[in-house]
């Protein structure tokens, strides 16, 4: 039989593996016992969330901003959280303060196409906004269907907007006529005249961005 005869290089290497590899043994044996001996487990990593807002569709991350969102209830249908459950149009009928703005719609007959539509943006007037207009005028617009429809749908994006967007955006809107956004750091305005004052709100079928003055469409 052949004598197999191992230079001292090897030999040294054999030997610091074998003297590291006993003390890593033990001590991978002690802490499994103290573990036991105590009772502890290893609880698994918790996985992140986002504690400022809530989770939109597709298990994106969708936290609303602005002063106008604490006026939003915590619970219910209204909640950013129900609203995120129910299409656009529902989502804005339980919301007090977009009131005006769901009996245009209504007048308009837009109710099943914004429920309808995916994956929009709406860009959706307060009260206070169409308080902003005229009584006989914005009389005279909910009684006029067709201007009323041309109003309405400027207000909508045929997809889903996010802030980084609005920084410096121009968008087609479902009226055929773009808008313009200008802003950062969460502070937007629509058309250089309306202020965003909760924004990035999820619904079921869109995002939306809640605005403090009624968008006009240009002239033709």
């Amino acid at each position: 039989m052949k004598t197999v005869r191992l230079l001292p290089r090897a030999i040294a290497t054999i030997a610091t593996v074998a003297a590291l590899a006993i003390p890593l043994a033990a001590c991978g044996s002690d802490d499994k016992d103290d573990s036991a001996e105590k009772g502890e487990t290893t609880a698994p990593a918790a996985a992140p969330s986002s504690a400022a807002g809530t989770v939109g569709p597709a298990g994106s991350a969708s936290v609303p901003f602005g002063s106008a969102c604490s006026a939003v209830p915590a619970t219910g249908a209204g909640s950013f959280a129900g609203m995120a459950q129910d299409p656009v149009a529902t989502a804005a009928s339980h919301n007090p303060a977009l009131s005006t703005l769901v009996t245009a719609v209504q007048a308009a007959g837009l109710v099943d196409t914004l429920n309808t539509a995916q994956n929009i943006t709406v860009f959706a007037p307060t009260n206070d906004a169409f308080a902003k207009i005229p009584k006989e005028t914005l009389d005279k617009l909910l009684a006029d269907k067709a201007m009323l429809t041309e109003v309405l749908t400027y207000h909508v994006v045929g997809r889903r907007l996010t802030p980084a967007e609005l920084d410096n955006g121009s968008f087609e809107t479902l009226a055929k006529q773009p808008l313009t956004t200008r802003g950062s750091a969460q502070m937007y305005t629509v058309d250089n005249t309306s202020k965003v004052v909760c924004g990035n709100v999820p619904t079921g079928n869109a995002t939306v961005y809640i605005v403090d003055t009624v968008l006009m469409p240009p002239a033709s």
